[in-house]
C-alpha cells in the first residue's frame, strides 16, 4: 500500500515554507548585503548531500505579547549533522531572518540536541552565530535556554572540538557561548560583532560614548580583547577557515589528531636555516621565517595572529605529524612574555593537550616584560598560567632554544624541568638567570667600582663578560647538567624535531589522581 500522496504533498509544502524562512524578499536583501542565509552557510560547510537536519518542525510555546500568533520557521535555528571533508560534524546555524534569530527556550533546546549528539558521537561541534540575543517575550525561559547551551559548552570542553563563527550580531548573553568554545572565527564588516552591552547601554550606565566598532568589531576582538582567534573576510571565508581548522583536530579527546605518517621523514640538513640567523644577537630573529623552515611547506595555520604578537601560536605538520607551535617573536617587544602573551600561549597549550596534539616550542626570550602596568595588571598570575599549562600538559613536548632564554621566562617556555621530553639548543643559545650585561654589575659591581682608571675598569668588565659567557651563558653549560638534550647545528632543527616527534607518538604519562588542578585564572 503506497503512502497517501496528500501526505507527501503536505510534507513538501511544510518543508518548502520553512526552507524559505522569511521569504524570498528577505533572502534577496541578505544576498545584497553580502550575507548568506543560515541554510546556505550549512550548505557551504558540509559535503554536498550529507546534511541531516534535526527539529525542522520545532515550534515555540510562548503565549506572551501575541507570540502565540507568530510562526518562526524552524524556531530561528537550523541544526543537524553531516560530513565535512568526509568527517562527521554537528552544527547549528542561527537564522536572523526568523525573529532576528532570537534565542527562546525551544530554539536553545535545538542547539542542545546538536551539542549532546556531538558529545555522544564524539564529533566536533560548530556553532554559527547571527542572533539579536535573548527573545524578550519569553523572559526567564530564554535565560534558561542560554544556561542549557552554556552548560553543554562546558560539558563538551576538552572532549570534542568546538568552533564558533560570528557571522552577524552576537549580543548579550549569546556572546558567552562562543567564549566557552575552543575557537572563535569572526567576520569582518557588515553586522558581525560580539559584545555584552551595546553603546547605548554603556552610555546610559557609565556616560561613556563609543561606537559598535569600538567594542564589538572583528578588529577589536582579534587584536585588543583577544576573544577572536581568526578574522574572516566573508561568510565563505569563515567556513573555509573552520574546515581547515578541523584538518588539524581529532574528532574527540580519545583519538589522535590526523597525522599523516605516510609522509617520509626528512632528516636532511637545511642550510637555509643558518642564512636567516642575524650575525649579531642584538638583531631580532624573525620567528616566522624559522617556523617556515621547521614545518611542512604551507602547513602553518597561525592562531590569534593579531593578538599579543610577541608570541606566535598555531597548528602545523612536521613530516606529516600534527603539532602545535608556540614561539617567541623577537620582532615584537623583543620577544618578552607579557600578560597577553602568557594568556594566549597558555590557552593554546591547554587546547593542544586536550586533543592530544604534540607541542613544539621555539624559544628566544629575554624575560618577562618589565613595567608598572604589567606588575599591577597581574603578570605574576598570568605568567603562572603559562607555567601551569606546560606543567600539566602530558602530550609530547619538544623545546628548541634558538638564542636567548633568560630567567623565569626560560622556565616558562617549557624547560626540561617543566616536562619537556627533549630540549635542543643552537650553539648561539644564551641560557642564564639574566643577560650578561645585567649580571656583571650585580656579581662584580664592587670590584669594578674599586678600579679607579676608567680604561682599566672597562677592560676588566669585558674580561668578566667573556668569563661569564664562557662559564654560565652558553648551551654547553646547560647541557653539562642535563638541561639540554643536545646542542645542534641550526640546519638540523627540522630533522631533530621530526625524529623526536616520531619516537614520542606513543608517549603515555599519568599524573596524581585529582578532580582537577586549580589554574591561576
Amino acid at each position: 500500500m503506497a503512502i497517501d500522496p496528500k501526505l507527501l504533498a503536505e510534507l513538501d509544502a511544510r518543508r518548502g515554507k520553512i526552507m524559505l524562512s522569511g521569504g524570498q524578499e528577505k533572502i534577496d536583501k541578505r544576498h545584497a548585503a553580502g550575507d548568506q542565509t543560515a541554510r546556505e552557510r550549512l550548505d557551504g560547510l558540509f559535503d554536498a548531500g550529507s546534511f541531516t537536519e534535526f527539529g525542522m518542525h520545532t515550534r515555540h510555546h510562548c503565549h506572551n505579547f501575541g507570540m502565540e500568533k507568530k510562526e518562526i520557521p524552524a524556531e530561528g535555528i537550523v541544526v543537524g549533522v553531516g560530513l565535512v571533508n568526509g568527517q562527521p560534524v554537528a552544527a547549528s546555524s542561527a537564522d536572523f531572518m526568523a525573529q532576528g534569530g532570537s534565542l527562546g527556550y525551544m530554539h536553545a533546546m535545538k542547539i542542545c540536541d546538536a551539542q549532546q549528539y556531538a558529545l555522544k558521537a564524539g564529533i566536533p561541534m560548530i556553532q554559527i552565530n547571527d542572533s539579536g540575543g535573548a527573545r524578550l517575550q519569553e523572559g526567564v525561559e530564554a535565560l534558561s535556554g542560554f544556561a542549557h547551551v552554556f552548560y553543554n559548552n562546558v560539558a563538551a570542553s576538552g572532549v570534542v572540538p568546538q568552533i564558533s563563527l560570528i557571522l552577524g550580531p552576537c549580543a548579550g548573553g549569546a556572546a558567552y557561548s562562543p567564549a566557552l568554545t575552543d575557537f572563535i572565527i569572526i567576520r569582518q564588516g557588515g553586522a558581525a560583532g560580539m559584545y555584552i552591552t551595546g553603546p547605548k547601554v554603556i552610555e546610559q550606565v557609565t556616560f561613556e560614548q563609543c561606537t559598535m566598532d569600538e567594542i564589538g568589531s572583528a578588529a577589536v576582538h582579534a587584536s585588543v580583547s583577544g576573544n577572536a582567534h581568526f578574522v574572516a573576510q566573508s561568510d565563505a571565508d569563515a567556513l573555509n577557515i573552520a574546515k581547515r581548522l578541523l584538518t588539524y583536530l581529532p574528532p574527540n579527546n580519545t583519538q589522535d589528531p590526523p597525522h599523516d605518517l605516510s609522509t617520509p621523514l626528512d632528516v636532511a640538513d637545511d642550510e637555509g636555516m643558518n642564512d636567516i640567523i642575524p650575525a649579531e644577537n642584538n638583531i631580532p630573529l624573525d620567528m616566522q621565517k624559522v617556523i617556515a623552515h621547521v614545518v611542512d611547506e604551507g602547513s602553518f595555520m597561525e592562531v590569534h595572529a593579531g593578538f599579543a604578537g610577541n608570541v606566535i601560536v598555531g597548528f602545523a605538520r612536521i613530516c606529516g605529524v600534527v603539532v602545535g607551535i608556540i614561539a617567541n617573536q623577537p620582532a615584537v617587544k623583543a620577544g618578552c612574555l607579557d600578560i597577553d602573551a602568557s594568556d594566549k600561549a597558555a590557552r593554546f597549550i591547554r587546547c593542544c593537550d586536550a586533543f592530544n596534539i604534540p607541542v613544539v616550542n621555539l624559544v628566544d626570550v629575554p624575560g618577562f616584560l618589565p613595567g608598572k602596568q604589567q606588575e599591577r595588571g597581574g603578570i605574576i598570575r598570568h605568567g603562572a598560567k603559562l607555567i601551569f599549562a606546560y606543567s600539566s600538559a602530558t602530550v609530547p613536548k619538544v623545546t628548541v632554544i634558538l638564542r636567548k632564554a633568560y630567567g623565569g621566562a626560560y622556565i616558562a617556555m617549557c624547560c626540561k624541568d617543566l616536562g619537556a621530553d627533549a630540549v635542543f639548543a643552537w650553539p648561539c643559545a644564551e641560557i642564564a638567570v639574566m643577560g650578561a650585561q645585567g649580571a656583571i654589575p650585580i656579581l662584580y659591581g664592587r670590584e669594578l667600582k674599586g678600579i679607579e682608571d676608567a680604561q682599566a675598569r672597562e677592560s676588566r668588565r669585558q674580561q668578566l663578560l667573556a668569563d661569564y659567557t664562557e662559564t654560565f651563558y652558553n648551551p654547553y653549560a646547560a647541557a653539562e647538567v642535563g638541561q639540554v638534550t643536545e646542542v645542534i647545528n641550526p640546519a638540523q632543527t627540522r630533522a631533530k624535531i621530526a625524529l623526536t616527534l616520531r619516537t614520542l607518538l606513543s608517549k603515555r604519562e599519568t599524573r596524581p589522581a585529582k578532580k582537577h588542578g586549580n589554574i591561576p585564572l
